[in-house]
């Protein structure tokens, strides 16, 4: 059965395995995968010795398990893996020479790691920048969760395998903590890129950013105490409150959806709570609303309290697991908000769980990453001016530290308007995260395109 219409079953199948748990769903699911027809595929093209020639180099230059098969419009689609991360490479039939590596953004633990196997596929900019002769492709992380260590190790292996086939002028681009990627290796590699574009990026600080989705989730444990909108679970901050990993066996398509399930669980009672403070603005539940998400620095917004919390019940193990210790300390924050009488602020500080980070797993989050702002190729970042899970705050940060830095002819930062959509499964609307049209994309990358090839820095105007 092809992939498309594997997806497709699954997709229509997934309001069943969502809706009842997990483990029975699961099997019908898969058994009624198993039992489907298997579709008719189209014979197979043969490769160009260009292209022939272009695997067996990648397979000198240390690349495993090549799958060289024909691409879009003639091209050549290369997969394999590096150091045991799969990756896949996108070559136009008339390639310029240049190229594009993608690095995706975060992924809840417990989804699985592989990356599409014709990067063109749902990529607005890849496809932009393939249709224009570059060569494109993405590497597939070592793990879910946290992953600018491992995103940015294995973009920069992928980089120098494009550039051993040939690459001349190669570019990184990426989203949300793939946009982080960007900066952390245009800071720590300025050598290996021609330019970055990062959307909607965690471009200053992780330690930042997991703070203010830290602090929502103990103040909203303590402000729902006693409530129908309390999580059921662990409520230790530095424990997930339920485990969103997978069971053993699973495919990657079932693995995703139980994944995606055990997220809508977490976001179940922030949204139920956001629905009864819709229905009555002046009572308590919205007073809560209020106050977790003034907490957090967010939106008062049904997406802006439930990405952040989703986020934070699901990830605290893997942020222990990945950075060697516990990431947040909250010892001296002070959680009080303008709204709150004298006696509320008291007992908010008084009753929020406490928790102290250790040294060197803040350490780590400062080289993984917290920007320097030493920028010497010319990069672009463009951010929605509000965004529900990665605060517009991050791109102010970053041009203080650009500007810290000396570095502001290499940098071009562009907002654009907020966007509201309605959240994956429950139908109340929100604002995105990364919420772009393919118009203000591809106005990015040619912006940035022309910069490296002219010299000239793009418009205030330039991204819309």
């Amino acid at each position: 059965m092809s992939h498309r219409l594997k997806s497709r079953l699954l997709a229509g199948l997934a309001p069943l395995i969502l809706a009842a748990g997990v483990q029975a769903p699961v099997a019908q699911a898969q058994a009624l995968v198993q039992a489907a027809p298997a579709a008719v595929e189209a014979p197979v093209a043969a490769l160009s010795p260009a292209q022939q020639a272009l695997a067996q180099r990648a397979a000198a230059l240390g690349a495993t398990d090549i799958d060289a098969r024909p691409g879009p419009n003639g091209g050549l689609l290369m997969g394999g893996k590096l150091n045991g991360a799969q990756f896949a490479l996108a070559f136009p039939a008339t390639w310029n020479g240049d190229g594009v590596v993608y690095a995706h953004g975060y992924s809840t633990p417990g989804t699985p790691v592989a990356v599409a196997t014709d990067p063109t596929d749902k990529s607005t900019l890849l496809k932009e920048a393939y249709g224009q002769g570059f060569a494109v492709g993405h590497s597939a992380y070592d793990k879910a969760g946290l992953g600018v260590e491992t995103g940015s190790v294995n973009t920069l292996r992928l980089r120098n395998l494009l550039g051993g086939l040939g690459g001349q002028r190669i570019y990184v681009a990426g989203d949300s903590m793939g946009g982080g990627i960007v900066v952390t290796l245009m800071e720590t590699h300025p050598e290996a890129f021609a330019g970055g574009l990062a959307r909607c990026g965690v471009v200053d600080s992780w330690r930042v950013l997991l703070d203010r989705l830290l602090d929502m989730r103990v103040a909203y444990a303590f402000l729902t105490r006693g409530t129908p909108y309390a999580y059921e679970g662990d409520t230790d901050v530095r424990r997930n409150v339920i485990a969103p990993e997978p069971p053993a066996g699973l495919n990657d398509e079932l693995a995703q959806m139980y994944v995606f399930g055990q997220m809508m669980k977490m976001a179940g009672p922030p949204l139920a709570l956001w629905a009864a403070a819709q229905a009555d603005p002046d009572g308590p539940e919205a007073r809560i609303v209020r106050q977790v998400t003034t907490i957090g620095g967010f939106d008062y917004d049904a997406a802006s309290l439930a990405y952040p919390l989703v986020t934070a019940t699901l990830a605290t193990e893997d942020l222990t697991a990945t950075a060697g210790g516990w990431v947040y300390d909250n010892t001296g924050r002070d959680f009080s908000t303008p709204d709150m009488t004298p006696q509320e602020a008291a007992a908010i500080n008084a009753g929020v769980q406490r928790v102290r980070a250790d040294p060197d797993a803040l350490a780590y989050l400062e080289r993984w990453h917290t920007a320097t702002g030493r920028i010497e190729a010319p990069l672009i970042t463009f951010h929605n001016r509000i965004d529900s899970l990665v605060p517009y705050a991050q791109e102010e940060a970053f041009a203080e530290a650009v500007a810290r830095a000396g570095s502001q002819a290499n940098v071009a930062q562009y907002a654009v308007p907020a966007v509201k959509a309605p959240l994956p499964g429950s139908g109340v609307e929100g604002y995105t995260h990364c919420g772009f049209d393919p118009s203000q994309t591809t106005a990015a990358w040619n912006a940035l395109r022309n910069w490296v090839e002219t010299g000239r820095k793009p418009a205030a105007d330039a991204v819309k």
